[in-house]
C-alpha cells in the first residue's frame, strides 16, 4: 500500500502537457473489438484504468502491443472468450463498456457487476434498456449475461443522458442491421471522440456533438490510427491547484472549445486564464473573490450534461471555493455520496455547510491545516491533494490507488511544478 506525504503552502509554477482523456480512452479501447483489423490508439494516458482495460482485452485473446509513448496497437482478429475475468470487472466501472462491442462482434458478453468509484448508486438500467431495444437478451442473475443472435437498429430514447450507456449503445448499433436513432444521448467530448474514431473505421454516424445520434449499421469496420483528445478534467484540476496555491501553470495541448464550460464556473470564483492556440496559462495574480449574482445574490456552481459544467469537477470546485473570498453554493446533482468527502475538509479548517447529499455552501477564504485524509474516489482524491498542497503543515493521503486510476504520473508531474509531495510505501 502507498500513501502521499504532502507539505503544503508552496505555490506551484511551471509547464505541463495535458494527458489524454481517460473517459475517451476507455470506450475507444473497448471499441477495438468491433473490427478484425489492427487499431492504433495514441495519447492513451498511463493510468490504472486504461491498464486494466488493456488487460481485459488480452484476457479475451486480443493482441495488445505497446508501440510507443502512450501508443498501443490492438489486434482483435481473434477473440477467444466473451467472458471478462471477475477480478477485472470488479476493478473498474468501465468494464461495462465491453458489453456493446462483445455482443455486436461475438453475440455474447458475460461479466460481473462493474466496480469503480464509491460515490453513490450508479445505475446500469440505461445500458440494459438500450441493448435490449437493439435485440440483446439480458440476464442479471448473479452475473450479467448479454446474448443476441442479431442486433437490429431501432429508435432508442435513453431514460437518462448517461455517457457510458450512450457509448455502449453506439458501439452495438454501428454493426446492427439498419438504422438506429439515439435520443437523449450524451454528447460530452469523450463521446465525440469515440464517434470520430468509429467514423474513421467506417461507421455511419451523424449528429455527433448533439443529443440525437443517427447510426446506419454497416457489416464491417476497418482498422484505424486514432489520437485521443486532452483530458479537460485534468486541465480543470491543475487550474484549481494553481489558484489555490497562489501559483501559476502553463498547460499545453488543450482544446479551447472544451474549456468554455469551465471558464464560466471558475469565473464565478474570480479565476481567469489566457489561451493562445492550444496553450492555457493561469497566472499567479488571481483576485480570488466570489462574483455575486445580480442583486448581490450568492452564486451557484452546478453541474449538468455537456455542455454544462462537468460533474467530475465539482469536488475540485469545493476545495477551490475554500480559498476564495465570499460564499458560494456548489450543487452536485448526479451522485448522492460525492459530497461526503467534505467532512475531511472541515477537519482541515474549511467553513462548509453540507445542506444535503448534493449541496454544500462554502465560505472563504479559510486557512487550511494539514491532516490525515483518505481518498474515496478519483476526483475527491485529487481535491484532497489540492487541499493538502494549499494547507499549512503536513498531510497524509491514504487510498491513493483511487487517485492514480485517473491522473497520470501525478507525483512526478506535481513535483515538476514545485509541489512538496512524495509517494511512500506503508504497511
Amino acid at each position: 500500500m502507498y500513501e502521499y506525504q504532502v507539505e503544503g503552502g508552496f505555490p506551484i509554477k511551471g509547464s505541463i502537457t495535458a494527458s489524454g482523456n481517460k473517459n475517451a480512452a476507455l470506450p475507444c479501447i473497448a471499441a477495438c473489438l468491433l473490427t478484425n483489423e489492427p487499431v492504433i490508439l495514441r495519447n492513451i494516458p498511463d493510468i490504472e484504468d486504461t491498464n486494466v482495460m488493456l488487460q481485459i482485452l488480452m484476457s479475451l485473446g486480443v493482441g495488445v502491443e505497446k508501440i510507443g509513448d502512450h501508443a498501443w496497437k490492438i489486434d482483435a482478429a481473434k477473440i477467444n472468450s466473451s467472458s471478462i475475468p471477475a477480478q477485472m470487472s470488479r476493478k473498474i466501472r468501465a468494464s461495462i463498456l465491453f458489453a456493446g462491442p462483445l455482443v455486436a462482434r461475438t453475440g455474447k458478453a458475460i461479466m460481473l457487476p462493474p466496480g469503480g468509484d464509491v460515490i453513490g448508486r450508479r445505475r446500469l438500467d440505461t445500458h440494459f434498456l438500450a441493448l435490449e431495444e437493439l435485440g440483446a437478451r439480458i440476464s442479471t442473475e448473479g452475473r450479467f449475461e448479454f446474448t443476441a443472435n442479431k442486433l437490429v437498429g431501432t429508435d432508442i430514447f435513453l431514460d437518462e443522458a448517461s455517457v457510458t450507456a450512450t457509448e455502449n449503445a453506439i458501439m452495438a448499433a454501428v454493426l446492427a442491421e439498419g438504422r438506429t436513432d439515439i435520443t437523449n444521448a450524451a454528447s460530452e467530448p469523450h463521446v465525440q471522440d469515440l464517434c470520430e474514431m468509429l467514423r474513421q473505421m467506417g461507421a455511419q454516424i451523424t449528429g455527433v456533438g448533439s443529443n440525437i445520434l443517427h447510426i446506419d449499421g454497416v457489416r464491417k469496420l476497418s482498422g484505424t490510427d486514432f489520437t485521443i483528445g486532452p483530458d479537460y478534467m485534468e486541465i480543470g484540476s491543475y487550474i484549481g491547484l494553481a489558484a489555490c496555491t497562489g501559483g501559476s501553470v502553463e498547460i499545453n495541448g488543450i482544446r479551447p472549445r472544451e474549456i468554455r464550460p469551465l471558464k464560466i464556473a471558475f469565473g464565478k470564483l474570480g479565476i481567469q486564464w489566457n489561451i493562445e492556440g492550444t496553450t492555457l496559462t493561469v497566472s499567479s495574480d488571481q483576485k480570488l473573490k466570489v462574483n455575486a449574482d445580480i442583486g448581490g445574490m450568492i452564486p451557484k456552481i452546478d453541474d449538468s450534461p455537456w455542455p454544462g459544467f462537468p460533474p467530475d469537477l465539482t469536488s475540485i470546485m469545493v476545495v477551490v471555493a475554500t480559498q476564495v473570498e465570499g460564499t458560494v453554493l456548489v450543487f452536485e446533482k448526479m451522485f448522492e455520496s460525492r459530497m461526503f468527502f467534505v467532512d475531511k475538509l472541515i477537519s482541515m479548517g474549511a467553513r462548509i455547510t453540507l445542506c444535503d447529499p448534493h449541496r454544500a455552501v462554502v465560505s472563504g477564504p479559510c486557512a487550511l491545516h494539514g491532516d490525515h485524509l483518505v481518498s474515496p474516489d478519483v476526483r475527491a482524491g485529487m481535491a484532497m491533494v489540492i487541499a493538502a498542497l494549499s494547507a499549512r503543515g503536513e498531510s497524509r493521503i491514504s487510498n491513493v490507488y483511487q487517485i492514480e486510476r485517473g491522473y497520470e504520473h501525478l507525483i512526478e508531474r506535481l513535483q515538476s511544478l514545485g509541489a512538496h509531495i512524495k509517494r511512500v510505501e506503508v504497511q
